[in-house]
């Protein structure tokens, strides 16, 4: 059966890649972005399969109107795909209350009022896949990622929540955790924050760190995707890449340690 996807942030990165996967593998896509003009070649060479216009996830309102656009493309929805989304790279104590917030309403909120908006169909439906694109950061803060990683954090806890909510209409949800991957996320997908200088040296010493780190084809993961959209019961939360894999197994056994090497202390508190 011919599929149809509703993708946000498709036009770049790994929603251009789910985008170009998902039409490859002969299923139509409903794709939306602030801008979606980089998709417009792929939209003509589609023959129709590829509906793309603009959406802010951040506009509640606008999301919910966008959801009934896109399922009167096709006619229904059977993945939906929260891709969208941005970094802001800067310390805590640096981050203004405006890049918080607008930080947040992408990232986190933006994902909620699309699951708010999709469930009722795949509810009437009886089916349907929620993907929601966390990252490998939502394992833990990390150094000037601290507002990044609490946003996919945050996603992460809603999507679980909604995977309970929603598992008895037949709706699946499945948390995907990214690692590093070749899209423009750190250039025109990222906020930065006024440098505070005391934290130079901590700045030098991540950029020595970050500079050792390998990115991949973001069409690598959209395969794998493409493999848990075809399951019949897909992973609630997987991690997408090797190195991403071990970096995430490595904090958890790390977080499992400090766990039970302070439980005598723990169970004092009852």
């Amino acid at each position: 059966m011919t599929r149809t996807w509703f993708i946000t942030g498709a036009s770049r990165g790994l929603g251009r890649a789910f985008t170009e996967a998902a039409l490859a593998a002969g299923d139509q896509v409903v794709g939306v972005a602030r801008d979606v003009a980089p998709l417009d070649g792929l939209v003509a060479a589609s023959a129709g399969r590829l509906v793309a216009f603009p959406l802010d996830v951040a506009d509640r309102a606008a999301v919910f109107a966008g959801m009934q656009r896109a399922s009167a493309a096709f006619g229904r929805l059977d993945v939906v795909v929260n891709n969208a989304g941005g970094v802001l790279l800067g310390m805590v104590e640096e981050v203004t209350e405006q890049q918080a917030r607008a930080h947040l309403d992408t990232n986190f909120f933006g994902a909620l009022w699309v699951s708010q908006a999709v469930v009722p169909q795949l509810r009437e439906q009886g089916c349907g896949h929620v993907l929601q694109v966390s990252s490998m950061g939502s394992a833990g803060g990390f150094a000037a990622t601290g507002l990044y990683s609490a946003g996919k954090a945050a996603l992460d806890a809603m999507s679980e929540a909604l995977a309970m909510e929603v598992e008895r209409f037949g709706i699946k949800v499945t948390i995907l955790q990214p690692g590093g991957y070749e899209t423009d996320l750190f250039t025109s997908g990222l906020t930065q924050t006024a440098e505070i200088a005391d934290y130079a040296p901590l700045r030098e010493w991540l950029a020595g760190l970050w500079s050792e780190s390998e990115d991949f084809d973001p069409a690598l993961a959209a395969e794998v995707v493409l493999q848990v959209a075809n399951m019949a019961e897909p992973p609630k939360r997987l991690i997408l890449g090797g190195a991403a894999y071990d970096m995430v197994e490595q904090l958890t056994r790390t977080r499992t340690a400090e766990l039970a090497k302070w439980e005598s202390l723990s169970k004092q508190a009852d």
